[in-house]
């Protein structure tokens, strides 16, 4: 049962914070959220806030933080097939008081309907804070174009 070894990124001072449902294969390879290059997750972060895209995991952290962005995955360990969210069971919640003891989170998003799913089922029973769900940054989600992406993801900026 693989477990979630990349720790949540956040400070004191993120106020929106982000949910995946679990890290790819390819992100737990490389030690890092949305390590897969076909992900569109960094591409799309780096349009609504225009500025350059992120390459190092080092410029991710620092654009997350400069945005007041908190990034983690609602499941801490889980049976998985390779990187297939439908292949999830068994399932162990990241307990989110970890960032919400620390930071004022406003606003919590989910990255697709899966993290959606999961988040509804394991942590807001919890936490009772609604979170928004986005169209997933997957390459699994082909029907949405960067741009519809990039369009609806605008809603994270904050004011």
């Amino acid at each position: 049962m693989p477990k979630h070894e990349i720790e949540p990124i956040f400070d004191s001072n993120s106020r929106i914070l982000v949910l995946g449902s679990f890290p790819s294969v390819k992100s737990r390879e490389e030690g890092f959220f949305y390590g897969h290059p076909q992900n569109r997750f960094w591409r799309v972060l780096a349009a609504v806030f225009e500025t350059e895209q992120p390459v190092t995991i080092k410029d991710k952290k620092r654009l997350l933080l400069s945005n007041r962005i908190a990034v983690w995955d609602v499941i801490h360990s889980c049976d998985i097939t390779g990187s297939s969210d439908t292949s999830i069971r068994n399932v162990v919640a990241n307990d989110l008081s970890t960032i919400l003891d620390v930071a004022h989170i406003e606003k919590i998003f989910v990255n697709g309907k899966k993290a959606e799913e999961l988040y509804k089922k394991y942590i807001y029973p919890n936490t009772k804070i609604t979170a928004i769900c986005l169209p997933s940054t997957s390459p699994a989600n082909a029907s949405w174009s960067f741009n519809k992406l990039c369009e609806a993801w605008s809603c994270i900026r904050s004011e």
